[in-house]
């Protein structure tokens, strides 16, 4: 029988072809299932079935060529689903789909050998695999959370709302299990080993029901949840104005950095004259000269008074403006103590770091320092150890920042408050950290204008949802272009701002503080699923490899 997808036990040009084109398939289902090119607000039911051709491969195929299936997978997925990165660096839309397709060789591998080692029950553990792929594949230096399958899901809001308890990974194992069950059996169907599909349903029976037993309660959970939070009473009601000012993130220099920082004033100003907010918001870098470098040193006779009469009069509008300014601004701080700020050379003694600072009162109450930063572009750890890629991206015109350390919580008029700044939303750990911490609510800042892509906007808005489910605090997202919106504690995304378009909007945001609103499962016990998952899938491929070279010694002995 001619397979689709198998291997016969002479391989051919025309099963290898079959083969790539079924992982073809499968990464272009899998990258529409989020918003992209082909869908804006993507098709997640795509992604409850994605996935099956990859399995079908991985079972009938060779060692030989697994481990390049597995490349050839994670590059081309995310050529389609990351496609923006273009948008930001010609590298970038080669190096990430490079790393994830590096990242993606292990995953199949692994996938492979469990298929191998366990005849039976293989597919169960494949899922089990997955999930801990997903979360080792964000947890290195170079990972990212983008994506992953789980926020496919961010409109089916009755599924997910298991993240309070599990995160993201319950669903991943939902999504993925019955992948893996019709992953085999169609392979099979395919390459000449054809078992009746009610008698395999009935071979594996108690992991099917298992399984549906596990689906069944998760939308009931789910319904019951979002009952719960869309009729909950806030504690209060917080009253943000968040400014839009679309500033094109490759433009720079002193004239640039004025003409924002008039827009964003002017913005400010019409909000409040049209409304009575508790507190403005600005984007990521909103505001680049360094409020607290200027404030602190003297540039007088440096060739930096422009950018200081600057900060002059952000301070002067900033202290007049009435409520408190919670904005993205550069913090420049001394590198060398030992050392004048400006050098005989004209330079500065500085090193900075990527910063939100809460305004008020005339002066700076509270900085925080972000934490996670982007691989490759902020930061690189590997000057020694890789002198020529450290040297090639800063040809490249990447500049590093400094790493903070602090969970943050800012108050302002009796509201606590975090702020993940750009693509920190998208790690679950830092906003559970925030909360742990005693922030109320989550203000991401962030600043996807040098995507040029909705989609890309989207596909960030979506992973922060999931922030808030997970630890059921209201969201509200200031960004430069997009998506600027209020995420409350089920999911649902309210209001969005058009994006790449200058603007401001109020949002009514509510709070619910620790006292009403305890603190989750997964903000108490963060990623421990994904950890299980990890150490569930170490002992599993140990496991199978002991059986494996048990049965090869007792077949030698015969």
């Amino acid at each position: 029988m001619t397979a689709l997808v198998g291997i016969s036990r002479r391989r051919s040009l025309r099963t290898i072809g079959s083969e790539v084109l079924a992982l073809l398939l499968s990464a272009f289902a899998l990258a529409m299932a989020s918003p992209g090119f082909m869908s804006e607000r993507g098709l997640w039911l795509i992604a409850f079935v994605a996935l099956i051709p990859l399995f079908a491969v991985i079972r009938n195929t060779s060692w030989k060529v697994v481990w390049a299936y597995g490349f050839l997978y994670g590059f081309v997925f995310y050529i389609f689903f990351a496609y923006w990165l273009k948008g930001f660096h010609a590298l970038a839309i080669l190096l990430i789909p490079i790393i994830k397709g590096g990242e993606m060789v292990l995953l199949f591998l692994a996938l492979k050998a469990v298929d191998s080692f366990f005849r039976r029950f293989g597919w169960f553990f494949q899922a089990i695999i997955w999930v801990a792929y997903a979360y080792l594949a964000e947890s290195w230096f170079a990972g990212i959370p983008y994506g992953n399958i789980a926020y496919a899901f961010y409109r089916f809001t009755p599924f997910v709302q298991i993240a309070d308890i599990t995160g993201i990974w319950g669903i991943i194992f939902l999504a993925v299990v019955p992948q893996t069950f019709l992953g085999r059996h169609v392979s099979d169907y395919l390459c000449g080993r054809p078992v009746r599909f009610v008698s395999y349903l009935r071979s594996n029976i108690v992991l099917i029901a298992l399984w549906a037993v596990l689906m069944a309660a998760t939308f009931i959970y789910g319904g019951v949840r979002m009952s719960e939070w869309r009729n909950k009473e806030s504690d209060r009601i917080w009253d943000v104005v968040a400014v839009q000012h679309n500033h094109d993130s490759w433009q720079g220099g002193y004239t640039t950095y004025l003409h924002n920082f008039n827009n964003l004033r002017r913005l400010s100003l019409e909000a409040l004259a049209a409304t009575d907010p508790d507190i403005v918001i600005w984007s990521e870098t909103a505001f680049v000269p360094s409020v607290a470098w200027h404030t602190k040193y003297s540039v007088e006779g440096s060739g930096y008074e422009r950018t200081a009469a600057m900060v002059d009069e952000f301070v002067s509008f900033a202290s007049n403006l009435g409520v408190p300014l919670v904005t993205g601004n550069p913090e420049g701080v001394i590198k060398d103590p030992s050392l004048p700020p400006i050098l005989e050379d004209g330079s500065t003694n500085r090193t900075d770091y990527n910063t939100v600072i809460l305004f008020d009162d005339g002066e700076i109450k509270e900085t925080y320092r972000k934490q996670h930063l982007v691989p490759f572009t902020e930061y690189f750890p590997y000057e020694k150890e890789l002198p020529w890629l450290y040297n090639l991206l800063l040809a490249n015109d990447y500049n590093w920042w400094e790493q903070g350390d602090v969970p943050v919580v800012f108050e302002a008029d009796g509201v606590h408050f975090s702020t993940p700044i750009c693509f920190e939303d998208t790690f679950a750990d830092i906003s559970a950290g925030f909360v742990r911490n005693g922030a109320d609510v989550i203000v991401n800042m962030t600043n996807d204008n040098w995507s040029k892509r909705v989609s890309a906007e989207l596909q960030h808005a979506a992973m922060a949802s999931f922030r808030s489910i997970e630890t059921r605090k209201s969201m509200i997202r200031g960004t430069n272009s997009g998506i600027t919106c209020l995420i409350t504690p089920e999911g649902t995304i309210h209001d969005e701002m058009a994006p790449f378009e200058m603007g401001w909007k109020l949002y009514h945001v509510p709070v619910y503080t620790h006292e009403s609103n305890p603190d989750t499962f997964f903000v108490n016990h963060t990623n421990l699923f994904a950890h299980v998952a990890v150490y569930a899938s170490e002992a599993i491929l140990a496991i199978g490899a002991v059986m494996r070279i048990i049965e090869k010694l007792r077949s030698r002995s015969k």
